[in-house]
């Protein structure tokens, strides 16, 4: 089922709790539902976002008629769930890593014992989707903040395994279901050692500046020396020919940015 919508429910089935536990019944009898948000103003785009994920389905927001073409047609396929209640977890060796940190995703997180209990409803995936996570990483013997905490009287220091010890940088795991059943299946594999002796990718590296530009318009206290004069830099750096229109849409937002801060007025000293 596909729901075009501003969010704003005035007729019928309308409070949060409702709504969550019709769609959450017709999920189990294999009814699926993808959400398209539409209006300016007083568009509810959280919660769409949350009912799509609540009916195993996509989420979009559809304000031209190039994003219709791309949700529709370049992309149809994600409208289709080929893996549901799907889980990736990320363990970082603390023989390389001394703190990390995840970019994003604030309404996703699960706890670590959520990560095998097939029960805890998660994210889906459709045809051709993908995921992108980035973290920022504390290597092994760089300075990492204090924390407040006391340490606790009876905490051990846990012992290195054989895989720590051999250098792996992480292993990432990934636990899905199969839309037509409730039998979880889970994979994994290691990052190398010499994985980060490696060129990134210009993916990779436009990844990275949506997610600055996305800490610098939240005004993240993560930001660090980040600018929008210099993310506009290194994404204009980034496109790949003059038909990267995605990449030229994202370029031009920053332009905007960039233009709305330097029209701010001063303060005075």
């Amino acid at each position: 089922m596909i729901l075009a919508t501003d969010g704003d429910f005035n007729v019928g089935v309308s409070s949060d709790a409702e709504l969550t536990r019709l769609i959450e019944e017709k999920r189990a009898t294999g009814v699926y539902l993808t959400v398209l948000g539409y209006g300016m103003g007083n568009l509810k785009d959280s919660k769409l976002e949350q009912l799509a994920h609540h009916g195993n389905g996509h989420y979009a927001y559809i304000d031209s008629l190039d994003e219709a073409k791309k949700v529709f047609v370049e992309q149809g396929g994600s409208l289709v769930t080929v893996a549901k209640d799907v889980k990736l977890q990320v363990e970082f060796n603390p023989a390389k890593v001394a703190g990390y940190r995840l970019i994003g995703y604030e309404n996703r997180i699960l706890r670590n014992e959520d990560f095998r209990d097939d029960k805890k409803d998660a994210g889906d995936m459709g045809s051709g989707h993908m995921c992108t996570a980035l973290y920022e990483i504390v290597p092994v013997g760089e300075k990492i903040e204090p924390s407040d905490v006391e340490p606790l009287k009876y905490q051990t220091v846990p012992k290195l395994s054989d895989a720590a010890k051999s250098g792996e940088w992480a292993t990432v795991r990934m636990r899905y279901k199969h839309p037509d059943t409730d039998k979880a299946q889970e994979v994994e594999a290691p990052l190398k050692a010499d994985a980060l002796g490696q060129k990134v990718s210009n993916d990779f590296e436009f990844a990275a500046c949506v997610a600055t530009f996305g800490m610098l318009l939240r005004d993240s206290e993560f930001k660090g020396i980040a600018t929008y004069q210099a993310t506009l830099e290194t994404s204009e750096g980034l496109l790949r020919d003059k038909k990267d229109t995605y990449r030229e849409e994202f370029v031009k937002l920053v332009r905007v940015a960039l233009t709305l801060e330097q029209s701010k007025p001063k303060e005075a000293p």
